[in-house]
């Protein structure tokens, strides 16, 4: 039987051109010589950007070479794939435009920055283009959605779990940038990791779970501990990095920058965030003519699923409250070791008034 992988819309899409940009800019590149660089209308150049906006979209998707073309094509296929079906192709859509544009637009002012006070040639014709501000948005996403997978290598001889990839996505960037001097690519990668986690844990509206009914309130934001920005990094200085988070999340939110979360809120996320452990979300390579209006049919059937499995364990937390107070008040009192006995008469004081 013929395996058939059915790829959505926005990831078709968003395949297409990361592969149509990457060749358009290898033939430019070659038209143009070494002597004259890059093309600056498909890449990114913080000197010439102003003059092509669009610049700030396509270098996303303009890779230097056939292995980041495959790397960046692997991406979108998979993780599109994933996100796609799990979020719907309008807020699938969202995430990647704000992930693709507004990391480049800061490391493009973060260059220019650099420029000025250093003076120096390389930042001011620097190249900013790759998809890996792309890939650390997505590794964002994974960690919220499936933290606790684990995905095997080497036939089970290396195996890691989903919420420890970003931090050591970062690492290998970072390391990357200091050692080799891959500059733009550590800026891409911290830009885009920072920007996927702002965006998902105080901006992404989500459905809650509290009921059936697929059309009810909405959610703004991820409160759930397990997405907190300290979680994202190893146990022995998750304490540090929280005090440091902490620090600033309550600065912003005393300058009215952030919003605070209610304490329904985070009980309702943390509910989510163990009910999307338990669940998962729908296979990569899931087979079958599932197209338009069956995919979102699959996500109203998943959010139901989430949404009885939620008031699942909220009756049953409900029921073991209400057992353990009537044990409580079925417990009779235990009697004194010492009961009061009522005094004797005064016998004295009787036959005086008399």
């Amino acid at each position: 039987m013929q395996l058939r992988i059915n790829i959505p819309p926005l990831t078709r899409l968003l395949l297409a051109l990361a592969i149509v940009i990457s060749l358009v800019f290898q033939v430019a590149r070659l038209e143009l010589g070494a002597t004259q660089g890059d093309p600056d209308f498909l890449a990114l150049i913080p000197q010439w950007s102003l003059f092509y906006p669009w610049v700030y979209f396509t270098a996303t998707y303009a890779e230097q070479n056939i292995i980041t073309l495959l790397v960046a094509s692997t991406t979108i296929l998979f993780g599109g794939k994933y996100l796609e079906r799990a979020w719907g192709s309008k807020e699938f859509g969202k995430f990647v435009l704000l992930v693709t544009l507004l990391p480049n637009i800061v490391a493009s002012f973060l260059y220019v920055l650099w420029f000025a006070i250093t003076r120096g040639d390389e930042q001011a014709w620097a190249t900013i283009q790759g998809s890996v501000a792309l890939q650390g948005a997505f590794l964002v996403a994974f960690k919220q959605l499936v933290p606790e997978h684990t995905v095997t290598i080497s036939k089970g001889l290396i195996r890691i779990r989903v919420k420890h990839f970003p931090a050591l996505f970062l690492a290998a960037n970072t390391s990357s940038g200091i050692v080799f001097g891959t500059d733009t690519a550590l800026v891409l990668a911290w830009l885009g990791f920072l920007t996927s986690w702002i965006y998902l844990r105080f901006y992404k509206r989500q459905p809650e779970l509290s009921s059936p009914a697929t059309g009810g309130n909405e959610l703004r934001g991820d409160a759930s501990e397990t997405f907190a920005f300290a979680s994202f990094w190893p146990d022995a200085v998750q304490p540090a990095v929280a005090a440091i988070s902490d620090s600033l999340y309550n600065a912003l939110v005393a300058l009215h920058v952030c919003t605070p979360f209610s304490a329904e809120e985070i009980e309702s996320c943390n509910e989510q965030a163990t009910a999307r452990g338990e669940s998962g979300l729908p296979s990569l390579l899931e087979t079958g003519g599932r197209r338009g209006s069956g995919g979102k049919r699959e996500e109203a059937e998943r959010r139901r699923a989430l949404a009885l499995k939620v008031l699942d364990q909220r009756l049953q937390a409900a029921s073991t409250n209400k057992s353990t107070e009537q044990q409580v008040a079925a417990v009779p009192p235990i009697p004194s070791p010492h009961p009061l006995q009522p005094r004797p008469p005064n016998t004295d004081a009787l036959a005086e008034n008399v």
